[in-house]
C-alpha cells in the first residue's frame, strides 16, 4: 500500500493521507502521540504566516490587508458583494479598478488612524 503525502511549501512531506481502516487501527496510538508535548527538531524553524504567500489577486490582498470585508468594500465602490467575490476570483485586474479599490480601502485607513 502507498500512501499519499502533502508537502508544506518548503517540499518538505508535511501530512499523510491515510485509508480509514488504517486510521481506525491506529486511532488510539495516534490519540497518545499527540497528547504528548510536541518536541522541535533543530531544523524546525518557525516560518510566519505571509498574506502574499496564499493570496494572489491585488484586489483580495488589498482588502484582507485593510481589514475590511467584502461586504464593506462593496458599499464604498457602490457594487454587490457578489461583484466583489467575483473580482477577488478573477486571474488580472485591470489597473483602473484597482486604483479605485485602494482608493476607496485609503478611507480605512484614514478613519483608523
Amino acid at each position: 500500500m502507498t500512501l499519499q503525502t502533502i508537502k508544506s511549501l518548503d517540499g518538505k512531506d508535511e501530512y499523510v493521507l491515510l485509508p480509514i481502516a488504517v486510521y481506525q487501527s491506529l486511532q488510539d496510538e495516534i490519540v497518545q502521540a499527540m497528547a504528548q508535548p510536541r518536541v522541535r527538531a533543530k531544523d524546525d524553524v518557525y516560518l510566519p504566516f505571509v498574506l502574499e504567500d496564499y493570496v494572489d489577486n491585488p484586489v483580495a490582498l488589498a482588502r484582507m490587508q485593510a481589514h475590511v470585508t467584502q461586504q464593506e468594500l462593496a458599499h464604498r465602490l457602490g457594487v454587490t458583494q457578489a461583484y466583489i467575490s467575483k473580482v477577488e476570483r478573477q486571474e488580472k485586474v485591470t489597473p483602473k479598478l484597482l486604483e479605485r479599490v485602494q482608493s476607496a480601502l485609503a478611507l480605512n485607513a484614514i478613519h483608523n488612524a
